[in-house]
């Protein structure tokens, strides 16, 4: 490496911290705006974003980043394609790439109708009101298309948005995926549906106060390995976490006094999301080395702490004694068997972030395939919650009794947040056969969680996934971790065993 070569990569990675040092000032800011902004300052803050976002997008598409990637390529940086050099620079191209392409005034436009149409779609959703919210979405759904015309694409618009969520996938490659387990999870859905046995889930819905749902919601977080000393945990109408910067993730949830999973399994699920953002390299902050591979494989942690492991029988012999003595009134007469059975409840239901591990990825199908709708043209947004309704009926035999319950139910369009729904079911393949690898090379899981031990499941996440940073892109970081590409295999044969015995199918 020549000396103007480590000159230029240096001052690269000293523009990129710049600019991740703007955009987590840009984060604090819209998760004040999701917890405690009085209701009237909202338009305020969407201009504030708006300006943030545009001096962001300046610097991220300044000349300067294009000369010093002229200046490297070919550099011996480049030469060794798993190097933490050589991500960096390939990272930083492909963002700068895209980015140059994407006129600043509609990346500023994006953020200010973005930060007053999430309170926009909580009055909608408040008031099960998609017409209040159809305005605003017409918007973004517009800004959107010409963010993917501006970017480019080679089969279809979608692609060009799926990729700022999992970089390198296409409709064509996550279909293919879906398709592989499909079928085999829908004959599983009709299995249970016909074995007769039902869980007594009135359990879970008794009496449980809202001040020992948060205590008791902390204490497994702190337990799985999220760190309250460089975290918070705060309320909201849809639960996020967001990653500010090292020593400042903040997760949130919403509470149910009448429900006891709504909360507790959130909580798991969001931490879980911090336990990776805490996990990152602090040395390497600001770099794509030190940043979270894809939403994709963001979503195998939360979904890995809130099922694989916040779902399975051990968990619960260490916690279930403990869940007794914070709600002795609601569990004190609940047999072990019957609270782990109503836990794992599989049916067909409404709302996607209460739904089970068997029938969640039927909820991803419904979005995609309209996401993948409006964006082909095939779809009027004025026409989405009919056509909501009527894929819901093909894939759930039912029929949302309002648009809160149907298409109003997430927070992510508000957010423009389109080809963000895929990398759920994406997470969901993943995190089954990272925990598949976890379970042969750390022995018997099982018998550590019974004991409340979680710490070696956390590191080897850490070691094997937290630190690499951006070093591979998802689909080779499964290889390198498993030795194997993706597959479905593990993630049904999961499903398969525990709830075949659940449910005696």
């Amino acid at each position: 490496m020549t000396d103007d070569s480590k000159k230029a990569y240096e001052r690269l990675l000293n523009l990129s911290k710049e600019i991740h040092l703007l955009d987590s000032s840009m984060s604090v800011l819209d998760w004040d705006q999701k917890t405690y902004i009085p209701k009237e300052g909202v338009r305020n803050r969407g201009n504030q974003l708006a300006l943030l976002a545009g001096i962001s997008h300046q610097r991220s598409t300044s000349p300067e980043i294009g000369d010093l990637l002229k200046q490297l390529e070919g550099s011996s940086l480049e030469s060794g394609p798993d190097s933490f050099e050589a991500a960096n620079i390939r990272e930083i191209k492909h963002s700068y790439e895209k980015l140059v392409k994407i006129p600043k005034s509609l990346v500023e436009e994006l953020t200010r109708i973005t930060t007053v149409a999430h309170e926009v779609w909580a009055e909608a959703r408040k008031k099960s009101d998609f017409s209040i919210f159809l305005p605003y979405l017409e918007k973004i759904i517009k800004l959107k298309h010409q963010q993917a015309e501006a970017v480019g694409y080679e089969k279809h618009p979608y692609d060009a948005l799926l990729d700022d969520f999992e970089p390198g996938a296409t409709i064509e490659k996550v279909a293919k995926v879906f398709a592989d387990f499909r079928q085999e999870l829908v004959d599983l859905v009709k299995a249970i549906s016909h074995s007769g046995k039902r869980p007594d889930t009135a359990i879970l819905e008794r009496d449980y106060p809202v001040d020992r749902q948060n205590r008791f919601g902390r204490e497994a977080a702190s337990a799985i390995g999220y760190d309250f000393e460089k975290g918070r945990l705060d309320v909201t109408v849809h639960p996020f976490c967001t990653g500010i910067g090292p020593g400042d993730v903040r997760i949130t949830t919403r509470y149910n006094p009448n429900h006891f999973g709504q909360a507790f399994f959130g909580i798991l699920h969001e931490a879980g999301h911090g336990i990776y953002e805490q996990g990152l390299d602090p040395e390497r902050y600001g770099t794509p080395g030190g940043d979270a591979v894809s939403l994709g494989i963001h979503e195998s942690q939360s979904r890995m702490w809130e099922n694989l492991v916040g779902r399975s029988k051990p968990f619960w012999k260490y916690f279930f004694p403990k869940a007794q003595k914070v709600y002795p009134k609601a569990l004190g007469d609940v047999k072990f068997e019957d609270f782990y059975f109503a836990i794992n409840e599989a049916k067909l239901s409404f709302i996607r972030v209460e739904a089970d591990e068997v029938t969640y990825n039927l909820h991803i199908l419904v979005r995609f395939e309209i996401e993948q709708a409006f964006f082909s043209g095939d779809l009027s947004p004025k026409d989405i919650p009919g056509a909501w309704n009527e894929k819901f009926k093909n894939y759930f035999g039912l029929v949302p009794p309002d648009d809160a319950q149907g298409c109003l139910q997430d927070v992510h369009w508000s957010s423009g947040y389109f080809g963000y729904f895929p990398t759920y079911s994406l997470g969901n393949l993943y995190s089954a056969q990272f925990f598949d690898q976890a379970k042969k090379e750390l022995g018997d899981l099982d018998q550590q969680f019974a004991k409340g031990e979680f710490g070696k499941l956390k590191e080897w996440l850490q070691e094997k996934i937290h630190r690499q940073g951006q070093r591979y892109r998802a689909e080779k970081l499964v290889e390198v971790v498993t030795g194997k590409p993706l597959s479905h295999r593990p993630l049904m044969d999961y499903l398969k065993a525990k709830y075949g015995e659940l449910y005696a199918i």
